[in-house]
């Protein structure tokens, strides 16, 4: 009789089956663990669900009671079944990465006893994303580009470049790290001679997940840095000159004049622009232009010379002065022809002539008599 009753409920047993799946979740989402009983024609007594791999169960579901949490109630997990239905399903919120595992939904029947299945939960973490640039300056040996990182993910994110243009003038190296939370992460660096060739160049990391909806495409301008190389100094007009270069980053211009300050009455600069407000000779002397940046500096001169032009007040000087000796002249030939002009000669014979002159007789022969001596 024993024996008859074993197979019995051996046999009703296994006719009874549980229906659930596996699931898989963002992490800090929600989700549903589905779980069913079908084809039950005994009463349910309890629904009960266990959180492998501990033994004890976590939350037990009475139909008179309802949920009663044995460790501590954890408000995120909410009983969506009923006992009508024979619906046992949890449904989960705000999931983290220890909510990972394998929960064992349990139907207790009377006579029967207990039916169970196992419902694994698989997070799914995406990754934090980041790209870097190493900021590389100019040289001649490899040296790293950028670096790209998908960082926290699991499963394992990939990691790829696609890189143009310059595909034969760089290789990417991936690396992975395990973490303790079953968290992987991945970086992959891009590496490269660091040529004015490759410089601005684009490329492109792209990292997939299982975690990710989409694919995410990092694009990245490959930077190589390098100091002012050349500066030269353009004619853009009469009075105006730019100062020109390449460099990386953009260089700063700066303009000065050798041992003289700059005159602020007829010299504009606005950044790599020198011009002058007007030609005068004042703005003669040696001219400056230095370029700049994080990474050195270097310049070029300029000499400036100006020669006036016609100038009205010169002009003006000059036709007084010709007046003036005019004037001179005029005033000369008009004391000859009053006789007011006194004039001494000396002949061939290194001897004294007579000048006229408008003294007395007496004063006259007084000086014959001085000439005799």
């Amino acid at each position: 009789m024993l024996l008859l009753v074993f197979t019995f409920l051996s046999t009703a047993i296994e006719a009874l089956q549980v229906v659930g799946r596996d699931m898989s979740v963002v992490l800090g989402g929600t989700t549903i663990l589905p779980c069913k009983l079908i084809d039950a024609e005994e009463p349910v007594t309890q629904i009960s669900w266990r959180k492998e791999p501990q033994t004890d169960n976590f939350l037990t579901i009475l139909s008179a009671t309802g949920p009663l949490f044995l460790n501590g109630h954890d408000k995120r997990f909410e009983f969506i079944g009923n006992f009508k239905d024979s619906n046992g399903s949890l449904q989960l919120s705000n999931i983290k990465l220890t909510d990972e595992a394998t929960y064992t939904c349990i139907f207790t029947l009377f006579p029967s006893g207990n039916v169970q299945t196992g419902i694994h939960l698989n997070l799914l973490v995406p990754p934090v994303t980041s790209l870097k640039d190493n900021r590389p300056t100019l040289g001649t040996e490899e040296v790293s580009l950028a670096t790209c990182m998908a960082a926290g993910s699991k499963p394992p994110a990939k990691v790829q470049w696609l890189t143009g243009t310059v595909g034969e003038k760089v290789r990417p190296t991936n690396n992975v790290t395990q973490h303790a939370n079953g968290t992987t992460t991945t970086v992959s660096t891009l590496f490269g001679v660091p040529t004015r060739e490759i410089n601005h160049h684009l490329v492109k990391c792209v990292v997939t997940s299982a975690a990710m909806s989409k694919e995410e495409s990092l694009p990245f301008t490959i930077q190589i840095y390098f100091s002012p190389i050349e500066v030269t100094i353009n004619k853009r007009s009469e009075d105006s000159f730019e100062c020109v270069t390449e460099a990386n980053p953009k260089a700063a211009f700066t303009w000065s004049r050798s041992e003289q300050s700059m005159p602020q009455s007829t010299v504009r600069v606005e950044g790599a622009t020198l011009q002058f407000l007007s030609m005068t000779s004042d703005l003669n002397g040696l001219y400056q232009c230095e370029a700049s940046n994080l990474y050195g500096r270097k310049h070029s001169y300029m000499y400036v010379h100006v020669t006036s032009g016609a100038c009205p007040a010169c002009w003006t000087l000059f036709g007084l002065l010709l007046f003036m000796i005019a004037f001179g002249v005029a005033a000369l030939l008009y004391s000859y022809k009053t006789g007011k002009c006194l004039r001494t000669e000396e002949d061939t014979r290194g001897e004294r002539s007579k000048v006229p002159t408008s003294g007395s007789p007496e004063e006259e022969e007084e000086e014959e008599a001085a000439a005799d001596l």
